[in-house]
């Protein structure tokens, strides 16, 4: 039986150790508030739709209840895009939301159009200094906008 000097034994796992601590640091964190599900059109087509938000650190900042409205722009390969975001906050919670279309081609209207029917799922009882979403009912470009509306509602509603 051949003996392995124990300095080498030592290194091997002193090396296996530093790996493992590597490889715990690499690992992934989640975000808050992912749901999907599956919608059926009036023709009886089902689609599958995901909708995710996720937050962000800045969990500190107080806002006034009230509502608050806001536009918010982003680029489709049609061109430019506008939405209009109303939001109630109370107690810093995002109560109620609202999305309408200010302008878009006929293709981002209809995907504005599940994003309003999708966005109250994922955006009420939201905090509102952390909200961010980045698709729902299958809109992901509609979110920019969203987002970009959000902001400016979070600079207007601080206390």
């Amino acid at each position: 039986m051949k003996r392995i000097p124990r300095t080498r034994v030592a290194l091997t796992v002193a090396s296996g150790l530093s790996l493992a601590a590597i490889l715990a640091g690499c690992a992934s964190t989640t975000s808050a508030g992912s749901s999907a599900g599956t919608s059926v059109d009036s023709s009886g087509t089902s689609s599958s739709t995901g909708s995710s938000a996720s937050s962000t650190s800045d969990n500190t900042t107080s806002y006034k209840d009230g509502t608050y409205s806001a536009d918010g722009s982003y680029v489709s390969p049609g061109g430019q895009e506008e939405i209009a975001v109303t939001v109630t906050v109370k107690s810093n919670l995002i109560t109620a939301v609202s999305v309408k279309t200010v302008k878009a081609d006929s293709e981002a209207a209809q995907y504005q159009s599940q994003f309003s029917g999708g966005i109250s799922a994922v955006a009420v009882g939201k905090s509102l200094a952390t909200l961010n979403v980045s698709n729902v009912a299958g809109s992901s470009l509609t979110s920019q906008g969203f987002n970009s509306a959000i902001a400016t509602i979070r600079t207007e509603a601080a206390a």
